[in-house]
């Protein structure tokens, strides 16, 4: 399941496929004898500051998100997640997996010394997102009437989607940028961008609500589509202008990488292939999920009264500590890809059986804080008891949901994300037939249990692929010896 609400990354900015620690703690991670190809205290600044930025960005979406329940309403929010479900296939289909393909080949050609051919590696990207970001925009919008009738089974969808379909070519254009950024260890200038980006965001969409008629959730969802819109196209343009002023390191003539276009393709389209089917998979999952709470009995407003809240309100709290593990499993992506080249095997082994021991332990810590402070929270952020009793249970699955962001980004780094992809694609196919089936006759509770079945079935399935690819010892006998 995926989360796509105001607040939410876009594809490929994270590094788990779900629905959706003090610092101090990961400093041992990289301890001596586990260093990758940067210092140990470089790898700790990096992540420090894109956590800062993360909780940066999680504080004011979480305050954003109060107001926008008190503004539209659960339902509101509900049927915006069904306009992001669909927008988020779009962008999906506009990124084609150019942001994980711009840092693994940065890396490539960085962890072999060609600072010449990251400049010619940046130009391929940019051409190959804009030709995919430009598609997109037009297919979404031309056909956003038939999806929106057809498809979501929601006329009031097809105005929020037309907006959005205009955003795609900015963040297709941006994940390349953002992944440069990643490659090259500049992420402070990317995630000063991204704090911007979320102020300019919520005021554009403060505006906008303030001119729709309230109740009217068409024009509510609309303005909300084009307070995102406007902001990625800021973002875009600030970040392509700090980019512009960075490049020049890395600018210089050189002899041509070999291979250049087919290394990007040969990384880009198989992620893109899977990632489509993937992504249709789990929008299409989420458009059944307010078809089966109806036919269970829920009015329409009532059932995306009821997905919103899950996905809505409850969600954006499950997800607000894991900043730091989001943070760590972007930042390995170029790590292990630079010990993978240098062939630092054993290395890779240590310092991934220490992360996943660190995350285990942080993510426990998080579940059980979440339960006992379930209520509170609830009450104090939403003033709603469902999501109290909502974010309790869903507090159970946290250190799985947790670990598998750090897993997945594991596995990208060393290079086995077609195996992560399929994995997601094998979960989102349980997930539409669980829904289908389950939803008509058990309402939210079989929700609840599908979310839990998938969740702990494509973490199973990528913790054994790490365990074969890498010699991981979660729990070793003597402990770690560094």
């Amino acid at each position: 399941m995926h989360t796509d609400f105001p607040n939410s990354p876009s594809p490929e900015t994270t590094g788990t496929d779900s629905h959706f620690a003090p610092f101090a703690a990961y400093s041992c991670i990289y301890g001596e004898g586990g260093r990758l190809s940067v210092s140990k205290n470089k790898l700790m600044r990096d992540t420090a500051l894109l956590t800062a930025s993360s909780l940066v960005m999680r504080c004011i979406a979480l305050v954003f998100q109060v107001w926008l329940v008190s503004r539209i309403g659960a339902a509101g929010v509900g049927l915006y997640g069904l306009v992001g479900s669909v927008s988020f296939l779009a962008a999906t289909v506009a990124i084609s997996g150019i942001r994980f393909a711009s840092t693994r080949l940065i890396s490539e050609e960085l962890g072999l010394r060609r600072a010449g051919g990251v400049g010619q590696a940046l130009r391929i990207c940019l051409a190959y997102s804009l030709c995919f970001g430009t598609a997109s925009a037009l297919i979404l919008y031309l056909c956003a009437e038939p999806i929106g009738f057809l498809w979501v089974g929601d006329a009031r969808t097809v105005l929020p989607l037309r907006i959005l379909s205009l955003s795609l070519p900015f963040i297709s254009l941006s994940s390349v940028i953002y992944g440069y950024f990643t490659a090259s260890g500049r992420v402070f200038k990317g995630a000063v961008v991204q704090v911007l980006e979320q102020l300019v965001r919520i005021g554009l969409v403060v505006v906008f609500l303030g001119l729709a008629p309230p109740g009217d959730l068409e024009k509510s969802c609309a303005s909300v589509s084009a307070g995102g819109s406007a902001a990625e196209l800021c973002s875009f343009l600030i970040i392509f202008a700090v980019f512009l002023l960075d490049r020049k390191k890395y600018g210089e003539k050189a002899k041509p990488s070999p291979r250049l276009p087919a290394r990007m393709l040969g990384i880009a389209a198989p992620l893109a292939l899977s990632a489509y089917a993937r992504s249709a998979l789990a929008t299409l999952e989420q458009l059944l999920v307010p078809r089966g709470l109806k036919l269970a009995g829920y009015t329409a407003n009532g059932a995306l009264a009821g997905y919103g809240t899950i996905q809505g309100l409850v969600f954006p709290i499950i997800f607000f500590p894991s900043c730091i593990l989001t943070a760590l499993a972007e930042l390995i992506v170029p790590e292990l890809t630079a010990a993978q080249v240098a062939g630092r095997r054993q290395e890779i082994s240590r310092t991934v059986s220490a992360l996943l021991r660190r995350s285990l332990a942080f993510s426990l810590f998080v579940g059980l804080m979440l339960f006992l402070l379930s209520e509170p929270l609830s009450r104090t952020i939403y003033k709603s008891a469902d999501a109290g009793y909502y974010l309790r249970v869903f507090a159970f699955l946290v250190p799985v949901i947790y670990m598998d962001m750090v897993t997945d980004g594991c596995l990208k780094g060393l290079g086995e994300q077609l195996w992560s992809m399929g994995f997601n694609i094998l979960d989102a196919l349980f997930g539409i037939v669980l829904v289908y089936t389950l939803l008509p006759h058990f309402a939210l509770g079989g929700y609840i249990g599908i979310i839990f079945f998938e969740e702990l079935f494509n973490f199973s399935l990528s913790i054994w692929r790490l365990s074969r690819v890498t010699r991981l010892r979660l729990f070793p006998a003597e402990g770690p010896a560094y």
